[in-house]
C-alpha cells in the first residue's frame, strides 16, 4: 500500500493533506491535475488509506484491518469508479457506482471516498449529473477527481472542487531514485529523466523498460556509425526499430537528444550537461565536423519527421529520408 513517505516529490501536496487529515478539515471535492503517471492516483491512495485508517494518522499505519483492507482494494468505503468505453464515462456509470450510492453511510470509517481516474472522460451528462452531488455532498463523502485536463469539466466543477496541481518533479530528485533505488547507471537515469520531463512514473517506467534501453542502444550505435554506414545498413536500422515496443517518435525524440548534446557541446565545451554522457569522445568529435548551419538542420528535420508520423506518413520512409539527411548533413 502507498504512503506518502513513498511518494517522490509533491511535498506540497502531501503537506496540504496531512494538515487536513490533522485538523479533520476535508473538502468534499478534490481535483488531481497532471500527466499521466505523475502521481495523482499514488497521492489519492495514500489520502484515502489515511483517511479510513482506524489509527487515525496522517500516514496509513499499515497493520489495522482498515489499511490492509486498503492495501488490497477490498476497503468498503474506498470506491474506484470504472468505466466501460475507453475514452467516455458515462452518466449511467457514474450515477450507478457513485450518485445512487453516496447516500450510504460509510460502513466501516468516518469517510466515504470516490477515486474517479480520468476524470476527463466524464461526458456533459455525467458532469452535470455528478454536480448535485458535489454541490450537496453527504459530510462523510470525498470525491476525487484524477485528470489529465481539468479544462474538460464544467466552470460549476471547477469552481466546487479544491485543484490540486501536480508540478513536474526536479531532475536531481527523480535521477538520485533511479540511481539509488532502480541501481541504473547515471548516463542512463540523465536520459530517463531527459525523457520524463519531471514526471516520475513516466521516468521509472522508462527505466524499468528494456525495450527502451534496447531502442537507446540501437539510437547510439545509428548515431555514433551513421557516416560509415551503407543503404543496407541503415534499412536493417529502420526495421529493427519495429521490434521494440515502443512509439516511433521515442526513437525521434532519443535522436534529438543526441543532436541537442552535441550542439550543447559544440556551444559549451562542456561535457556536464551532456545526456549522453557515456558516448561523450562521439559527441565531442562529431562537434567537430558539424557546423552550427548543419545541427540546426538535423533537429529541424526530427521535428519535422514526427509531425510526418503524426499525419500518418509511412513510418519507414519517414525514418529513412531522416537518416539519409542526417547522414550526407554530416558528411
Amino acid at each position: 500500500m502507498t504512503s506518502f513517505s513513498d511518494i517522490i516529490g509533491h511535498k506540497d501536496i502531501i503537506s496540504h493533506m496531512k494538515e487536513a487529515i490533522a485538523s479533520h478539515k476535508i473538502s468534499h471535492c478534490y481535483i488531481l491535475s497532471g500527466p499521466k503517471l505523475s502521481g495523482k492516483m499514488m497521492l489519492s491512495e495514500a489520502f484515502a488509506a489515511s483517511l479510513v485508517c482506524e489509527n487515525y494518522h496522517d500516514e496509513p499505519c499499515h497493520s489495522c484491518h482498515s489499511c490492509k483492507q486498503a492495501e488490497g482494494h477490498n476497503h468498503p468505503d474506498i470506491i474506484y469508479v470504472t468505466h466501460e468505453k475507453p475514452n467516455v464515462i458515462t452518466v449511467g456509470e457514474i450515477r450507478q457506482q457513485l450518485i445512487d450510492t453516496v447516500s450510504i453511510r460509510p460502513y466501516s470509517a468516518p469517510y466515504k471516498i470516490y477515486i474517479v481516474e480520468d476524470a476527463q472522460m466524464l461526458n456533459l451528462q455525467a458532469q452535470n449529473a455528478l454536480l448535485k452531488t458535489i454541490e450537496e455532498p453527504p459530510e462523510y463523502a470525498v470525491i476525487m477527481l484524477l485528470t489529465t485536463n481539468p479544462q474538460a469539466f464544467l466552470p460549476t466543477i471547477l469552481s466546487r472542487g479544491l485543484m490540486l496541481h501536480l508540478h513536474p518533479v526536479s531532475s536531481e530528485v527523480i535521477s538520485d531514485y533511479l540511481i539509488n533505488n532502480m541501481h541504473i547507471s547515471p548516463s542512463m537515469a540523465d536520459i530517463c529523466v531527459s525523457f520524463s520531463q519531471g514526471n516520475v512514473g513516466s521516468a521509472i517506467s522508462l527505466a524499468s523498460s528494456s525495450d527502451f534501453e534496447h531502442l537507446r542502444q540501437e539510437v547510439v550505435m545509428v548515431a555514433e556509425n551513421i557516416t560509415q554506414m551503407d543503404e543496407f545498413e541503415l534499412l536493417s536500422a529502420i526495421r529493427h526499430i519495429k521490434d521494440y515496443n515502443l512509439k516511433m517518435s521515442d526513437y525521434f525524440d532519443l535522436l534529438a537528444v543526441w543532436y541537442r548534446d552535441v550542439l550543447l557541446y559544440k556551444a559549451t565545451a562542456d561535457a556536464n550537461n551532456v545526456i549522453f554522457k557515456d558516448n561523450i569522445y562521439t559527441i565531442k568529435s562529431q562537434s567537430s565536423h558539424i557546423d552550427y548551419s548543419g545541427l540546426n538542420d538535423i533537429i529541424e528535420a526530427l521535428g519535422k519527421a514526427k509531425i510526418r508520423l503524426e499525419a500518418n506518413v509511412n513510418p519507414e520512409i519517414t525514418v529513412e529520408m531522416l537518416l539519409w539527411l542526417i547522414k550526407h548533413t554530416i558528411n
